[in-house]
């Protein structure tokens, strides 16, 4: 009997040490329409985590908003109502005084102000320049759009005088600095109603990379858009510490080794691809694309230049070193 009992107390602790782990469903919480590229990203994320860990580590994306608004999202994390959730920074103004110092006006890395370089070089400087804006929570990458465009419902802004007193949709403080030194008011409105106000009339212009403006279909709305882009908004893809502590090791290695700067780039350039398509979007939908020249860049910067020394001069401490890292 004793054998017995021994036989059968060995089968079931090989039959546990064989059983498979528990399984994880990360809840991901995003703002973004359904076909955005960052949702397509997390998918594509979230199909290489359920590979690297044997189908036992899958993602679930919420679109659209259907957690919360974007003010809402990084707060969702750490309460727990998401496991991962994608931040715009710009959505709470103040919230993130040096990450938001990416968005600078004109202000990019001296490598390129492709969002494949831009997102890279945001990831790398996280830990050491941003780890304490997001407390709470484990940076997983960052993202840069491609600079931002503005987008007229009706004005050409061939002439920059002629943006002088429209209203413009904005999202952070820094975009909000811009317009009004452009002479124009600025005026907060959520992404996903930003179409909507311009063909109703609530706003003349909106700011936007060309990727966005086919993810909310901008050009029925839009008779011309200005390039080069101007500045650009900075995203987080950021995990609860919570999610995190509840992974096993095997799982968080497998976060690891698929986040951070390499993915802050392939993510990067899939925003470069979608702003070209972007771009060919708007032209099909027959808007107009008015190019910058030299002049009119300076007359910008000139205007500018107050904005940027303004802001690093009011993040203070190592606001200075950052920017220099980040453009160097």
């Amino acid at each position: 009997m004793k054998l017995l009992q021994l036989v059968t107390i060995g089968a079931l602790v090989a039959s546990g040490l064989g059983a498979p782990a528990m399984a994880e469903t990360l809840k991901v919480s995003s703002f973004l329409p359904p076909m955005h590229t960052f949702n397509k990203a997390i998918q594509a994320w979230g199909e290489e985590l359920s590979e690297k860990t044997g189908g036992e580590l899958k993602v679930e994306i919420f679109p659209a908003g259907q957690l919360g608004p974007p003010p809402r999202q990084f707060d969702l994390v750490r309460s727990g109502g998401a496991d991962i959730a994608i931040i715009l920074h710009g959505a709470t103004p103040g919230r993130f005084p040096t990450t938001e110092l990416a968005g600078l006006p004109l202000t990019f890395p001296s490598a390129g102000k492709e969002s494949a370089i831009t997102s890279r070089r945001l990831t790398e400087l996280a830990p050491d320049y941003l780890a304490a804006e997001h407390e709470g929570t484990r940076i997983l990458w960052m993202a840069v759009t491609p600079p931002l465009k503005l987008h007229f419902a009706k004005t050409d802004p061939s002439d920059l005088d002629a943006v002088k007193g429209l209203r413009i949709r904005y999202a952070g403080t820094i975009w909000q600095q811009m317009i009004e030194a452009m002479g124009a008011s600025p005026v907060p409105v959520p992404p996903a109603e930003s179409a909507d106000a311009m063909g109703k009339g609530v706003v003349d212009a909106a700011s936007f990379p060309f990727e966005a403006t086919q993810a909310f279909d901008f050009a029925p709305v839009t008779q011309y858009s200005m390039e080069p882009g101007l500045a650009s908004a900075t995203f987080a893809l950021v995990m609860s510490n919570a999610a995190w502590d509840r992974l096993t090791p095997a799982m968080q290695q497998a976060v690891s080794d698929t986040t951070g700067p390499d993915r802050g780039e392939w993510y990067g350039a899939r925003w470069d691809q979608g702003e070209s398509a972007g771009r060919q979007y708007m032209v099909d939908g027959g808007v107009n694309i008015i190019e910058l020249n030299d002049e009119m860049l300076a007359t910008l910067q000139g205007e500018f230049k107050s904005i940027v020394t303004g802001a690093i001069d009011a993040v203070g401490g190592n606001a200075a070193d950052f920017v220099a890292a980040y453009t160097k």
